[in-house]
């Protein structure tokens, strides 16, 4: 995603970034720059595991108690723990066995491999090295990898659909000439194409908005009473056509024949997260790298030496995950505490035993709580849009609150009941 629509805040700290896409490192330096500008440091509590949040009837105070002891008083408490937070170790037999190094992406381990966030991983020159994992995160690491590892084993079990990103340097001209506003223009131009909505032109032109404007031009000449069946077969025409030219891509790449039939993605484009990448199918062309394809069964074991595939043993002397986070569990779970609502209840018993909310932020039995996540709400494919409005919300709920004299915000029993039906009929029209 680029830059300009996924970076916040641009127009208002004045940063542009030197490229169409940022890197990791840019995107932790922006919000470096977004807690300077806002002065946020000081308020902070780094290396900070909250263990319990409970509301207090009578000072209508949430009460925050966190690992080092503290407790912390607030009017409002807002958890923004994020979607993926929780790294997932794959359920391999054997893994706590292997006698070698292993570290999860998330928490990369550079006194290992040395290096940093933009490669130059020599600690690996001797080492042999298997990946697990062949998804957003094995994707931008592999090419590092392979770089200096003396051997390094891709471990797939589902490829991925790799398009080009074609990432450039800003043009200059182009930034002279913006006029204020154009971030929440671009913000509002990605979010409109990928979301259904109208947009008059692509400002963004981009994979993600290339498929999308290819489908509603297709759609735009549907007529007659069958309409949604000629926009859904053009649909579905825009999507194999993208496949192939995926599959094509990886043909006109990856040297070898059969590691490149394995290599090629079956599904539609979205059954996956749709993933770009300009290195990542040139690093199966390097001679001290070996695809080792698990035809959708995964690793078969973990061995004390190394890893088990389809009865092949690879030796290896370090195993890095990229295994992702877990998704769909229970959120207190992935959080790491509990909240304790009105009487006593807790959120995690209250959705155990239905999920409900009001436009998935509010909680009723839970007064002053906003959680910020995305089950009952948006789920933009630009996940800083919809954390940027979602903070726009609170912001606005919380003010005029205040302006009111009111110090308890609460949905009724009967907004959040409403709502979730609102849901449910929604998804009844999904199409299957």
């Amino acid at each position: 995603m680029k830059a300009y629509v996924y970076l916040p805040l641009l127009e208002e700290t004045g940063y542009m970034p030197p490229r169409n896409y940022a890197s990791g490192e840019e995107i932790r330096a922006h919000a470096e720059r977004l807690v300077d500008r806002w002065q946020l440091r000081d308020a902070a509590l780094f290396q900070t595991q909250v263990t319990r949040a409970e509301w207090d009837e009578t000072a209508a105070r949430w009460h925050v108690s966190t690992d080092r002891g503290d407790t912390i008083s607030a009017r409002y408490l807002v958890t923004a723990n994020g979607p993926l937070s929780r790294p997932k170790l794959p359920g391999i037999p054997g893994i706590a066995t292997f006698e070698g190094h292993t570290f999860h992406t998330s928490r990369w381990d550079y006194e290992y491999t040395g290096g940093g966030p933009d490669g130059g991983l020599t600690g690996l020159a001797d080492k042999r090295v298997a990946i697990v994992g062949t998804g957003a995160t094995g994707i931008q690491c592999i090419p590092y990898l392979a770089e200096q590892a003396e051997h390094l084993y891709v471990v797939q079990r589902t490829p991925s659909g790799v398009d080009v990103r074609q990432e450039l340097p800003t043009d200059p001209d182009w930034a002279a000439a913006l006029t204020p506003g154009w971030q929440q223009e671009l913000i509002d131009n990605f979010n409109a194409l990928t979301s259904g909505g109208a947009a008059d032109r692509d400002l963004i032109q981009d994979g993600w908005t290339f498929l999308f404007t290819r489908i509603a031009a297709a759609a735009a000449t549907a007529t007659g009473p069958d309409a949604m069946e000629q926009i859904l077969h053009a649909a579905e025409v825009a999507d194999a056509e993208k496949m192939e030219e995926i599959r094509a891509r990886i043909d006109a790449i990856v040297a070898d024949p059969a590691t490149a039939e394995r290599l090629k993605p079956w599904y539609r484009r979205f059954c996956k997260r749709p993933v770009f990448h300009d290195g990542y199918l040139e690093t199966f062309n390097r001679a001290n790298v070996t695809l080792v394809d698990t035809d959708g069964r995964g690793v078969e074991a973990v061995t004390a030496t190394g890893i088990r595939v389809g009865g092949v043993e690879y030796p290896v002397d370090c195993i890095v995950f990229a295994s992702g986070f877990e998704v769909g569990t229970d959120y207190i779970r992935r959080a790491g505490y509990d909240i304790i609502g009105r009487g006593g209840r807790s959120l995690q018993a209250k959705w155990g035993e239905r999920f409900a909310t009001f436009h998935g932020l509010h909680v009723h039995g839970f007064p002053n709580l906003f959680v910020h996540q995305n089950a009952q709400a948006a789920l933009p494919a630009n996940f800083c849009h919809g954390l940027a409005e979602g903070a726009k919300a609170i912001a606005a709920i919380v003010g005029h609150a205040r302006r009111l004299d009111r110090p308890v915000v609460e949905a009724t029993q009967a907004a959040e009941d409403d709502w979730v039906a609102h849901c449910g009929a929604m998804a009844a029209n999904l199409v299957p």
